[in-house]
C-alpha cells in the first residue's frame, strides 16, 4: 500500500506556527517515502468556514514549500458518504437520536448524585438521558449519538488499542465507556461530528499514517473503534508535540502574532518558519 498522510485544517481562521508543524511533519514524511500527502478542509460547519480562510491555507502551504497530491476535499460536499456511514451503523442498531441541549447534560452532570462532571475528548460525558428513546427509521435532522457500550459488545473485544510511534496504546471496554461516553456522530445542522467525518476521509483517501497534535490522541481511541466498526483499516498514529507561546500555552487561531500570515508580511522566510519550530 502507499504512504499516504494528510493535512486537514479547518478554514475558520489564520493558520499559526502550530499549523505549520504539523503540515511539513506530514508532508515530509510523504515525500520521503515516494508517497502522498493530500490537503483536506475540514468545512463541515460552515456557519464558521469562510472561503477567504480556506485560499489564505493554501496560499501558505504553497509559501511554505507543500505540495499536494489531487484535488483539495471539501467535507461540506461529501455528505452522502458519512449519511452511509451513519446508515450502517443504524442499521447495526449502534446509533440513537439525543434531544438534550448542552444546558441538559450541563445539569445532568453538574447533578449532586453524579459528583464532579467528567470530561472526555468530547466534552463533558454524556449521562446517556435519551438512550431509551424508541427507534424507527434514522432521523436526518437530529442529533445521533454511537452507544459505546453496544458498539464495544458487537466488536466482542477486550480494548482499543492503536501503534503511537510504535507504541501501542490501550483503553479497556470500561475506560471507553466511563471515559469518553456516547459520542455524537451527527448534529442538526451539519451532516457528520468531526469523529466520523475525519474517519470516513480517511478511509477513502486509504491514509496510511496520521501526523497530528497530542491534543488529539485521546480523541483517536474514538477514530479507531469506528474504524473496526465501519470495517476500515486503522492507519498508523504520530501524536507529536505541541506547539506552544512563551508562557507554555498551546497556540490557537486567535493568536494572530503567530500567524503564518503575520511572518510572512515581516519579512520571514519558509526556511525562518522551520527553525522557529525546531525542524
Amino acid at each position: 500500500m502507499i504512504y499516504a498522510t494528510r493535512f486537514a485544517p479547518s478554514p475558520t481562521g489564520p493558520l499559526h506556527l502550530g499549523h505549520a508543524y504539523s503540515a511539513i511533519l506530514a508532508h515530509d514524511s510523504a515525500r520521503a517515502a515516494g508517497g502522498r500527502f493530500h490537503l483536506r478542509l475540514d468545512d463541515i460547519d460552515q456557519s464558521r468556514a469562510r472561503p477567504a480562510w480556506a485560499q489564505q491555507i493554501k496560499d501558505d502551504l504553497q509559501w511554505l514549500g507543500l505540495t499536494w497530491d489531487g484535488p483539495v476535499w471539501s467535507q461540506f460536499a461529501r455528505h452522502s458518504h458519512y449519511n452511509m456511514a451513519l446508515e450502517q451503523l443504524w442499521s447495526m442498531g449502534l446509533l440513537y437520536p439525543c434531544l438534550c441541549s448542552r444546558a441538559d447534560i450541563k445539569a445532568a452532570a453538574n447533578a449532586p448524585q453524579e459528583g464532579a462532571p467528567m470530561i472526555g475528548p468530547d466534552g463533558l460525558i454524556y449521562p446517556g438521558t435519551c438512550r431509551t428513546i424508541p427507534k424507527g427509521e434514522m432521523p436526518k435532522t437530529s442529533v445521533l449519538r454511537l452507544n459505546i457500550k453496544k458498539a464495544i459488545q458487537s466488536l466482542d473485544i477486550k480494548s482499543v488499542c492503536f501503534s503511537d510511534r510504535e507504541k501501542i496504546l490501550h483503553r479497556s471496554a470500561a475506560e471507553m465507556i466511563a471515559q469518553i461516553g456516547d459520542v455524537v456522530l451527527s448534529r442538526k445542522n451539519m451532516a457528520a461530528s468531526y469523529h466520523l467525518s475525519i474517519v470516513v476521509d480517511d478511509a477513502d483517501q486509504r491514509i496510511t499514517h496520521i501526523i497530528r497534535g497530542e491534543d488529539l490522541r485521546e480523541a483517536t481511541f474514538i477514530h479507531v473503534l469506528l474504524q473496526r466498526l465501519l470495517g476500515y483499516a486503522t492507519p498508523e498514529y504520530t501524536h507529536h508535540k505541541l506547539i506552544r507561546d512563551e508562557q507554555g500555552k498551546r497556540l490557537a487561531k486567535r493568536d494572530d502574532a503567530r500567524a503564518l500570515s503575520t511572518y510572512r508580511l515581516a519579512g520571514h522566510t519558509p526556511v525562518d518558519i522551520r527553525q522557529m519550530i525546531g525542524l
